[in-house]
């Protein structure tokens, strides 16, 4: 359960206690709050209100609480809005980067019913974006402005503390597989990826190159296009793909480049960024279903690897 932080803690506790507790009857439950002020400088038009999680807001269905207050705290004053902006985020939770990012971020995305609103403290805000950040920028995304840590109250105050101090949600290996060596091994997650993605292709790989913290994959020349998205002809002849922030981690796939990989990656600026990297398994009927339908898969509005993320 989320613990406040600041001198009314114990207050907050047991409002938060009742907050949690199932609802009964058919009817929202309405505060007598008034309009005020957010951080970032917000009234809200119409007075809050307490409703259900929905089953398919899948980020925080299943926090820890059954009730969200909307208009939420970042702003999305309809259900569907915050439903969508918050599928963007559920891919950095399957990173465990930090074993508070779904804590920090439902409490922004669906925060819980209490008689004023609680924002997470910034010393929350910076444990996650400090362990995921790196994390979002290996996929070309920076953290977002509207998760500026300087926007959320100090500790005395009172907000969201953080739960597991500094450490991550699960102890990483040594050395750690890189992110985009991650295999996903059903065929759905395999489809997620590729709505994630600008461009798919099966290729082969003619050598690997490690310099200055990350790799760089550089294509042979024969290879097959299954998603062009926004690449060019000449983007498609010499392609080289970034992983970014890599270091020293290990990628099992590049141990032996033999045979043909299925890339996944997207466009940034006049890079190509690798996202996934799967061994070519002709016979693997989960890789041979996702080929074939990922075009017909439902991708979401906001593609799932934190498109849109940073935007409203």
């Amino acid at each position: 359960m989320p613990r406040a932080s600041g001198p009314t803690g114990t207050v907050t506790l047991a409002l938060l206690a009742l907050a949690l507790a199932p609802g009964e009857g058919q009817h929202y439950d309405y505060y007598g709050w008034q309009p005020e002020s957010v951080p970032r400088g917000r009234f809200y038009g119409r007075e809050p209100q307490c409703v259900d999680i929905p089953a398919d807001m899948q980020l925080c269905h299943d926090v820890g609480y059954k009730r969200m207050r909307l208009p939420n705290l970042l702003e999305h004053e309809s259900m569907a809005e915050a439903k969508q902006q918050a599928s963007s985020w559920v891919p950095l939770l399957a990173k465990q980067c930090h074993a508070d990012t779904q804590l920090f971020l439902c409490s922004l995305f669906a925060p819980v019913c209490l008689d004023r609103p609680i924002y997470p403290c910034r010393s929350l805000c910076e444990v996650v974006r400090d362990a995921c950040a790196p994390v979002m920028e290996s996929y070309g995304f920076p953290w977002p402005e509207m998760l500026h840590c300087g926007k959320f109250p100090s500790d005395h105050d009172l907000c969201i503390a953080v739960q597991f101090g500094n450490n991550q949600a699960t102890p990483p290996p040594v050395p750690k597989i890189c992110t985009q060596c991650e295999m996903e091994h059903k065929a759905d997650g395999m489809m997620q990826q590729m709505c994630s993605s600008d461009f798919v292709v099966k290729m082969r790989i003619k050598e690997v190159i490690e310099e200055n913290g990350e790799k760089r994959l550089v294509a042979a020349q024969k290879k097959k296009v299954l998603k062009l998205g926004p690449l060019k002809r000449k983007d498609t002849k010499k392609m080289v793909l970034h992983m970014r922030n890599t270091g020293s981690c290990p990628c099992p796939q590049l141990a032996n480049l033999s045979g043909s990989f299925l890339v996944l990656g997207r466009k940034v600026g006049s890079r190509l960024l690798l996202l996934a990297i799967y061994p070519w398994q002709k016979h693997n009927k989960e890789m041979k279903f996702a080929v074939k339908f990922m075009f017909s898969y439902p991708c979401p509005l906001y593609h799932p690897l934190l498109y849109g993320a940073g935007q409203h």
